[in-house]
């Protein structure tokens, strides 16, 4: 099953804890106004009949704002959101947005059950097109959410020192 950019927007919610008033104010931090119900139909689940796709714009808008609210504004003009997001692109977002090193990152998947090599991941931050390139595909990007989610909410019965 792919991986939308619903789910991806409600991992990240989930994954922080954010309400929908936090919601809404990412989204202004990237200088975009959306409404409580576009929020709430983007969030709804895959099957419900009032759920709204979220464009990839969208999306990059979401993520320009966390990086915004988590990392602040940087001086002069703000990066305009993707027409076109990749899970290439929406990994590097997270990763400039919790200003994570490689180390921390390959944490984060492992606690998900996904070990990569610091080359196999830095691969994904490569320019596409170049030699050592690698397309970052859905499980991967799922495992990076799922392991984001156990880092912020809480780990359950894993301890991480042992990770």
């Amino acid at each position: 099953m792919d991986i939308t950019n619903n789910d991806v927007l409600r991992r990240l919610r989930y994954a922080f804890d954010y309400d929908d008033s936090t919601m809404i104010a990412i989204f202004g931090k990237a200088d975009c106004v959306v409404s409580r119900k576009a929020v709430s139909a983007w969030l709804k689940k895959d099957k419900d009949p009032e759920q709204e796709p979220c464009s990839d714009s969208q999306l990059a808008t979401f993520l320009n704002g966390l990086i915004i609210k988590l990392r602040g504004k940087k001086e002069g003009p703000q990066p305009q959101p993707e027409n076109l997001l990749t899970n290439n692109i929406i990994l590097r977002k997270l990763k400039i947005a919790l200003n994570l090193q490689a180390e921390d990152m390959l944490v984060i998947l492992k606690l998900s059950g996904l070990v990569l090599s610091k080359h196999e991941l830095s691969a994904f931050f490569r320019r596409s097109g170049t030699a050592h390139f690698r397309q970052c595909k859905d499980q991967a990007l799922r495992n990076f959410l799922n392991g984001l989610r156990l880092k912020y909410r809480g780990l359950g019965d894993v301890d991480p020192e042992k990770v």
